[in-house]
């Protein structure tokens, strides 16, 4: 027998979490205070994109990014891949809604890449070195 129920009854609530977090001190690798908001997406797309993906079993297969595997690539495939995997990391924090104005300046055998991350509190200019 299966049991009948009112569906009118259930109501399914959201929560919206708090992005407050711990500030990591980068430079001398500590942690003071707390952090929210605009300030917290800047140290969570710091880590998002200095973690290597995969490497770390704490972390979901989602987290990080496979910059590392394109070190001596071919620059006409590299390029492309490099702002594909910046933006397909950084999309899976849901606070982030998009990665654009992608800049690649190339000094011998790295890249620079400046972009632009817009979030829910605001645009962030973020830079990264291959």
């Amino acid at each position: 027998m299966i049991p009948k129920t009112d569906m009118d009854m259930v109501t399914l609530k959201t929560q919206i979490q708090s992005s407050a977090t711990y500030y990591l001190d980068k430079e001398n690798g500590r942690i003071r205070g707390a952090v929210d908001k605009l300030e917290a997406m800047k140290q969570a797309i710091y880590l998002i994109l200095h973690s290597k993906r995969y490497a770390h079993l704490i972390y979901s297969w989602n987290y990080g990014t496979e910059l590392r595997d394109l070190i001596g690539g071919n620059k006409a495939y590299v390029l492309p891949e490099i702002k594909r995997c910046i933006t397909e990391a950084l999309l899976q924090d849901d606070r982030i809604t998009e990665v654009d104005n992608f800049v690649f300046e190339t000094r011998g055998a790295k890249v620079h890449v400046s972009f632009t991350v817009h979030t829910i509190f605001g645009e962030i200019a973020e830079e990264v070195n291959i």
